[in-house]
């Protein structure tokens, strides 16, 4: 038998003898026979630490070996897989399973049939538990724009993220991460080590100080019968705030601004150097508000469309610049287009890192007038969303450079949010304070079942801002109104604007913005 062996792996003759350098031969022949009748088997995509359940189920597992992929068998937990043929190997889908330990194997023949089949075993963790995350609902920030410390405890996580800041948890699953210029939102992720993940969405708390203040337009600010009663209501208290015109309803920027969009369009006036009043202002401990017109913007509206950006202004259906309402042509930009958002984010951030401390939007809405007959191109959400989302994105930038933002809304928005597109409680995620235009003037008969509001203008205050107040319950924004100090139908003095700012404070409200469009105003209800 041994013999036989030998001639047939050595091709020896017959009568060769049978030796010790022959038993060498022999046992090499039967190890290179052995190596064939084995099997190299492959798997891929099975890490070493767990896995969820939808990894498991999601065919990402392959499975290869050194023979024919349909020859093999696939068990987990002693039971056939779910296999799909994969560029020569298997892809295994296991769905369903538990959390805990299993096992898949893998079942191959050997080449030669006689030496029957090879097995090949991998134990893995299937985790689908999220980890446990405990955090605080709010921050706290001492001011606008400055840093926050979040902590809490992450039981189970791998890590922990942080608005885009990863942190390891320690043994007991504390953290603590600090975020430099937080959103209005923070959000913390804690995954773990199977990509299990649980998300808690933080909201940054900072509470204007309030302001008393009257508007000044650039042009105003230059004038000195106009500046100078303005600087003395400060000196003697009555106002701790002023609020100015960094890009006013004509489109012009009066300040010296070097957002490069508003010098190419010609939009740069420098009526006032903004460093100098701010210092000013600044020295005499007032809070400078920026009054920032977004979106009615005819210098930006008319450059676009003679340089072929039609996209960026508000269209009639026919494809023709919105003029309705009696704002004129290419008077409203397109809310929706992200050069008209950059640009005004532009402005807005300038102001802010120059020192302004607040940015007031205007205008940030859409024309008044039927919705069916306007086109917003590229606008893919309600008006509304829009208008929120813009404000959304400028929020970041001026957050960042520790200043707050506001809104002016007209009146109707608290009950009617889409005729002008201002809904108030979408607004409300992304400012610090909304500023309604309650101005008795503009209120219809039986508004709030006030019967004549110009004659009323302590009543229709008192009710309209009443409403702003439930549409903002549950949120830290305030509500900082625009008050009427000016006449319109109707003579409007000292009591008129007492009367109105009376009314504000009943509801909770001690702070206001003047507005006057001559810039002159009355001093007397302004005392404390």
């Amino acid at each position: 038998m041994v013999i036989r062996l030998v001639r047939a792996f050595t091709g020896m003759p017959r009568w060769a003898p049978v030796g010790m350098g022959t038993v060498v031969v022999l046992v090499a022949a039967y190890l290179s026979f052995g190596s064939m009748s084995t099997v190299d088997v492959r798997v891929d995509g099975l890490p070493a630490h767990p896995i969820t359940p939808a990894a498991a189920g999601s065919g990402s597992v392959l499975v290869a070996a050194s023979v024919p992929a349909d020859r093999l068998r696939v068990l987990v937990d002693g039971r056939e897989a779910t296999t799909d043929p994969r560029g020569g190997a298997l892809s295994v889908r296991a769905a369903g399973l538990a959390d805990g330990v299993h096992e898949l194997r893998i079942v191959a023949p050997r080449p030669f049939p006689w030496f029957g089949t090879t097995t090949t075993t991998r134990q893995f963790t299937v985790d689908g538990t999220p980890p446990g995350l405990q955090v605080e609902d709010s921050l706290h920030p001492e001011a606008a724009g400055q840093p926050v410390t979040v902590t809490g405890i992450a039981r189970g996580a791998a890590r922990v993220t942080v608005a885009g800041h990863t942190a390891t948890p320690g043994p007991d699953g504390a953290f603590s991460v600090v975020v430099d210029r937080p959103e209005h939102e923070v959000s913390v992720v804690a995954t773990d080590a199977a990509g299990n993940r649980v998300e808690r969405t933080l909201t940054v708390h900072t509470r204007h100080p309030g302001m008393r203040a009257v508007h000044m337009t650039g042009l105003a600010w230059t004038s000195e019968a106009l500046r100078e009663p303005v600087l003395d209501m400060a000196r003697q208290g009555k106002i701790d705030a002023v609020e100015l015109d960094i890009k006013d309803e004509s489109g012009e920027v009066p300040y010296d601004s070097a957002v490069p969009m508003a010098q190419q369009i010609g939009a740069v006036r420098g009526y006032y150097h903004a460093r100098q009043v701010l210092d000013q202002l600044h020295g005499m401990h007032l809070r400078v508000v920026g009054r920032l017109v977004a979106f009615k913007d005819p210098i930006l509206g008319g450059a676009s469309w003679r340089d072929g950006h039609p996209e960026r202004v508000v269209q009639t259906a026919e494809g023709t610049p919105w003029s309705g309402g009696g704002y004129g042509q290419y008077a409203f930009t397109n809310f929706a287009d992200p050069v008209v958002r950059q640009y005004n984010v532009d402005i807005a951030a300038e102001a802010a890192a120059l020192g302004f401390d607040d940015i007031l939007y205007d205008y940030v809405r859409r024309p008044d007038g039927p919705i069916e007959r306007m086109r917003f191109p590229g606008l893919t959400t309600t008006p509304e969303a829009g208008i929120a989302d813009f404000l959304r994105q400028t929020q970041v930038a001026v957050r960042s450079h520790h200043a707050m933002l506001g809104a002016s809304v007209f009146g109707i928005s608290v009950n009617r949010p889409t005729q002008i597109a201002q809904d108030i409680p979408q607004m409300s995620r992304y400012v610090d304070y909304v500023a309604p235009m309650v101005y008795p003037s503009h209120w219809g008969p039986g508004e709030f079942n006030v019967p004549d509001p110009n004659r009323q203008p302590y009543d229709i205050v008192r009710r309209s801002l009443a409403e702003f107040a439930r549409a903002v319950q549950g949120t830290d924004v305030q509500i900082i109104p625009w008050l009427q100090d000016f006449s319109l139908g109707v003579p409007y003095g000292p009591a008129e604007v007492a009367a109105q700012i009376g009314a504000a404070r009943d509801d909770g409200m001690p702070s206001f913005l003047l507005w006057a469009p001559n810039c002159r105003y009355h001093d007397q209800p302004l005392a404390r």
